[in-house]
Protein backbone atom coordinates (compact mmCIF):
# COMPACT_ATOMS: atom_id res chain seq x y z
CA UNK A 1 0.00 0.00 0.00
CA UNK A 2 0.87 3.68 -0.11
CA UNK A 3 3.62 4.87 2.24
CA UNK A 4 2.43 8.50 2.57
CA UNK A 5 -1.16 9.28 3.51
CA UNK A 6 -2.84 12.64 4.11
CA UNK A 7 -5.20 14.21 6.62
CA UNK A 8 -6.73 17.70 6.57
CA UNK A 9 -7.52 19.48 9.80
CA UNK A 10 -7.95 22.94 11.21
CA UNK A 11 -4.68 24.60 12.17
CA UNK A 12 -6.01 25.11 15.72
CA UNK A 13 -6.77 21.37 16.01
CA UNK A 14 -3.20 20.57 15.00
CA UNK A 15 -1.78 23.12 17.44
CA UNK A 16 -3.86 21.53 20.23
CA UNK A 17 -2.53 18.10 19.22
CA UNK A 18 1.04 19.33 19.47
CA UNK A 19 0.36 20.60 22.99
CA UNK A 20 -1.33 17.29 23.93
CA UNK A 21 1.33 15.06 22.37
CA UNK A 22 -1.04 13.25 19.94
CA UNK A 23 -3.91 14.02 17.56
CA UNK A 24 -7.32 12.51 18.32
CA UNK A 25 -8.96 13.71 15.09
CA UNK A 26 -11.70 16.15 14.27
CA UNK A 27 -15.21 16.01 15.71
CA UNK A 28 -16.26 14.06 12.59
CA UNK A 29 -13.43 11.58 13.12
CA UNK A 30 -14.47 11.11 16.74
CA UNK A 31 -18.09 10.53 15.69
CA UNK A 32 -17.00 7.90 13.13
CA UNK A 33 -14.61 6.17 15.54
CA UNK A 34 -11.48 6.59 13.42
CA UNK A 35 -9.30 9.28 11.85
CA UNK A 36 -9.96 9.73 8.12
CA UNK A 37 -7.00 9.76 5.75
CA UNK A 38 -6.64 9.86 1.98
CA UNK A 39 -3.99 8.88 -0.51
CA UNK A 40 -2.39 11.48 -2.77
CA UNK A 41 -4.83 10.45 -5.51
CA UNK A 42 -7.88 10.84 -3.20
CA UNK A 43 -7.18 13.90 -1.05
CA UNK A 44 -8.20 16.65 -3.50
CA UNK A 45 -11.61 15.05 -4.06
CA UNK A 46 -11.97 14.58 -0.29
CA UNK A 47 -11.17 18.27 0.25
CA UNK A 48 -13.77 19.35 -2.29
CA UNK A 49 -16.39 17.03 -0.82
CA UNK A 50 -15.81 17.49 2.92
CA UNK A 51 -13.86 20.74 3.37
CA UNK A 52 -15.02 22.97 0.51
CA UNK A 53 -14.40 26.65 1.20
CA UNK A 54 -12.96 26.06 4.69
CA UNK A 55 -10.03 28.29 5.50
CA UNK A 56 -7.39 27.79 8.18
CA UNK A 57 -6.67 24.19 7.24
CA UNK A 58 -3.38 22.33 7.20
CA UNK A 59 -2.46 19.16 5.35
CA UNK A 60 -0.65 16.50 7.35
CA UNK A 61 1.57 14.13 5.37
CA UNK A 62 1.86 10.98 7.46
CA UNK A 63 4.15 7.97 7.23
CA UNK A 64 1.64 5.11 7.06
CA UNK A 65 4.24 2.55 8.13
CA UNK A 66 4.66 4.28 11.51
CA UNK A 67 0.96 3.75 12.29
CA UNK A 68 1.24 -0.03 12.43
CA UNK A 69 -1.78 -2.29 12.86
CA UNK A 70 -4.05 0.60 13.94
CA UNK A 71 -4.21 1.69 10.27
CA UNK A 72 -6.88 -0.15 8.27
CA UNK A 73 -7.59 0.16 4.55
CA UNK A 74 -11.37 0.06 4.14
CA UNK A 75 -13.78 0.53 1.24
CA UNK A 76 -15.54 3.86 1.09
CA UNK A 77 -16.51 6.27 -1.69
CA UNK A 78 -17.09 4.25 -4.85
CA UNK A 79 -15.52 1.15 -3.31
CA UNK A 80 -12.08 2.77 -3.13
CA UNK A 81 -9.88 1.72 -0.23
CA UNK A 82 -9.26 4.59 2.19
CA UNK A 83 -6.84 4.57 5.13
CA UNK A 84 -8.55 4.84 8.54
CA UNK A 85 -6.64 5.11 11.79
CA UNK A 86 -8.24 3.45 14.81
CA UNK A 87 -6.46 5.30 17.58
CA UNK A 88 -4.52 8.47 18.19
CA UNK A 89 -2.19 9.85 15.54
CA UNK A 90 1.29 9.98 17.11
CA UNK A 91 3.15 13.19 16.32
CA UNK A 92 6.26 11.27 15.24
CA UNK A 93 4.33 9.79 12.29
CA UNK A 94 3.68 13.25 10.78
CA UNK A 95 6.35 14.08 8.22
CA UNK A 96 5.15 17.52 7.06
CA UNK A 97 2.47 20.08 7.90
CA UNK A 98 1.50 22.34 4.99
CA UNK A 99 -1.03 25.19 4.98
CA UNK A 100 -3.96 24.69 2.57
CA UNK A 101 -4.86 28.17 1.35
CA UNK A 102 -7.91 28.87 -0.77
CA UNK A 103 -7.68 30.19 -4.29
CA UNK A 104 -9.96 32.87 -5.74
CA UNK A 105 -12.71 30.31 -6.36
CA UNK A 106 -12.63 28.87 -2.82
CA UNK A 107 -10.72 25.72 -3.76
CA UNK A 108 -7.76 24.51 -1.71
CA UNK A 109 -4.30 24.93 -3.19
CA UNK A 110 -2.30 21.73 -2.67
CA UNK A 111 1.44 21.23 -2.67
CA UNK A 112 3.01 18.50 -4.80
CA UNK A 113 1.95 15.22 -3.17
CA UNK A 114 3.91 12.00 -2.85
CA UNK A 115 2.52 8.48 -2.71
Amino acid sequence: MTKTIYHMCKRVEWEAAQAAGAYAGSSQDEADGFIHFSTAAQVKVSAAKHRAGQSGLVLLAVDAVRLGAALKWEPSRGGQLFPHLYGLLPLHAVMTITPLPLDGEGCHVFPVLED
